[in-house]
């Protein structure tokens, strides 16, 4: 099961303060292709990794654009999956190559969900500032939801944690992604990147 951690705070009262600290555990079997994160797509705009498993190629479970656009998704299991559902990935992919607002973007989804396996998804434009009258919604219902985990790193023979991404964007809008990935099905090896840049106004 992957897991994503965030704290979003749009506008931070300190100058050294963070408007985004994203953590995410990836967990897939170890044996999936796929490429570590990087810069890729028009002008090398969008940072992530990508899988290259046959039929799922160019899609992604976390990203982010130098235009500030953020996607992040998790999968969850169903009694039975479909071997014919469109790859999840790819809803990740779309929004960070797309001029299509988050919210929008979500509605479209919500429409289309049928045609993939179970997911949660994330798409946020961190240009935009929330309506301050939505911004505590839901609070209620999503801490209890989250202290039902327990398993942060997942480890299995042949499936597990196979990548730790951390996302801070901070009051500027500076970017540090850096991620942890392991390196030829080894749990016991791995390999740290990361990556920085200014979002574009």
């Amino acid at each position: 099961m992957c897991i994503i951690f965030f704290k979003f705070d749009p506008r931070p009262v300190s100058k050294n303060a963070y408007r985004l600290i994203l953590a995410a555990n990836r967990d897939e079997f170890y044996h999936r292709p796929s490429k570590l994160a990087d810069f890729w797509g028009n002008n090398n705009e969008v940072l992530s990794g990508l899988d290259m498993e046959e039929g799922k190629e160019g899609g992604t479970w976390l990203g982010i654009s130098t235009r500030g656009k953020l996607a992040a998704l998790t999968n969850y299991l169903q009694p039975r999956q479909d071997r014919d559902a469109r790859g999840r990935g790819e809803l990740v992919t779309h929004f960070l190559t797309t001029d299509m607002d988050s919210l929008s973007y979500l509605k479209k989804v919500s429409a289309e969900g049928h045609l993939y396996n179970g997911f949660n998804l994330i798409a946020a434009d961190l240009r935009q500032l929330p309506d301050p009258a939505i911004e505590d919604q839901g609070r209620e219902y999503v801490q209890p939801f989250l202290s039902k985990y327990a398993a942060v790193c997942v480890r299995c023979p042949g499936y597990g944690t196979r990548t730790n991404t951390v996302i801070l964007v901070d009051a500027d809008g500076h970017v540090t992604f850096t991620e942890r990935s392991m390196l030829d099905k080894d749990p016991s090896c791995w390999e740290t990147s990361t990556h920085e840049f200014k979002l574009q106004s």
